[in-house]
């Protein structure tokens, strides 16, 4: 057995030393917390002004402005379904950007396209999953079918129908397919630009049904231009609680939703990803904010980076799935 031979006296000096120091040391690291940001926070959105995800990322700005005490900018980078912007999130390592995106760009980008230039699970940090919504399945107002008798129609059309998209490997397509298994349909895929040009094709009668947001769907159907089957939640959803769910039209195993969230570069410090997760979770559940996110046709979800990298576990298994069952490619 040894004895530490240091006198009493110096060993207490040694350590009070040490608490010293560590002591020392933790303002500086708190200090520099809350010092964070220390300019302008940066707010990438991959699509144009006015889109949905621009007007989500406007809404939150002013409140996280006042809450960091720096201003917060929206820089909108449209192109690629979001993927460009996603892109510049990934690789921006000055601390002060992140972006809002929605379900493509933070799971199946890099498995629909190889090329894509950043993967999503590696490259990006979840922040904060914002707001969720259901898809409303469309049709062209002179339907006569409804429910299960508009499906049973669809089933004895078989692919003589065609639906229509924003795009390839968008959550309209790969839920459409798996639609099409899940209800034994078998529509053909029209792609289109954007989903003002799918709707012009189901008001035209060009397409016999397509998947379309409750933000843009619900004001043709109550102006009474178009005519909703179903949602794609489990139940009725609150944002159109008039319309029956596809369970409703005998469609078992099907739930599907889209939805935003904030991520940042896999670079930013854990720390400031917690502050900003708390932050955005605070704002998003103030009832004014709640309000003015439902009346753009979403429901707040504000959960933390852990709620939302589940989210990202499971669609990404679900829709790479569907990719890889339906041999979809890019364009």
């Amino acid at each position: 057995m040894s004895f530490d031979k240091t006198p009493v006296t110096r060993r207490h000096a040694l350590a009070t030393g040490a608490a010293l120091a560590a002591a020392t040391a933790m303002p500086t690291a708190v200090q520099a917390q809350a010092q964070w940001p220390s300019r302008p926070l940066k707010i990438v959105v991959g699509f144009p002004g006015g889109s949905s995800p621009d007007l989500t990322a406007r809404l939150l700005a002013e409140p996280l402005q006042q809450a960091l005490g720096q201003p917060v900018v929206i820089e909108n980078r449209p192109g690629a379904g979001g993927n460009i912007a996603a892109a510049q999130v990934a690789r921006a390592d000055d601390d002060h950007t992140i972006g809002l995106m929605i379900n493509n760009n933070m799971t199946i980008a890099k498995i629909l396209n190889p090329e894509t230039p950043y993967d999503p699970i590696k490259d990006l940090m979840p922040v904060s999953l914002i707001a969720v919504a259901p898809l409303v399945l469309c049709v062209p107002v002179n339907v006569a079918e409804s429910g299960a008798a508009y499906m049973a129609a669809a089933r004895a059309a078989g692919d003589k129908w065609n639906y229509g998209t924003p795009g390839v490997g968008t959550v309209a397509h790969l839920g459409m397919e798996l639609l099409k298994s899940r209800a034994g349909i078998a529509p053909v895929h029209v792609p289109y630009p954007g989903n003002p040009q799918v709707i012009t094709a189901l008001l035209g009668g060009q397409l016999q049904m397509s998947l379309l947001p409750p933000g843009l769907a619900m004001v043709q159907v109550r102006a009474g231009k178009l005519k909703a089957i179903g949602v794609t939640s489990a139940g009725r959803s609150s944002l159109v609680p008039e319309v029956p769910s596809l369970t409703e039209a005998g469609v078992r195993d099907f739930q599907l939703e889209i939805w935003n969230a904030v991520a940042a570069p896999n670079s930013l410090p854990k720390a400031h990803v917690m502050r900003l997760s708390a932050l955005l979770t605070d704002i998003v559940r103030r009832e004014d904010i709640r309000q003015k996110i439902f009346s753009q046709g979403w429901q707040v979800a504000g959960t933390g980076p852990e709620g939302l990298a589940r989210r990202i576990q499971s669609d990404t298994s679900t829709m790479a799935d569907v990719i890889r069952r339906n041999k979809i490619h890019p364009d």
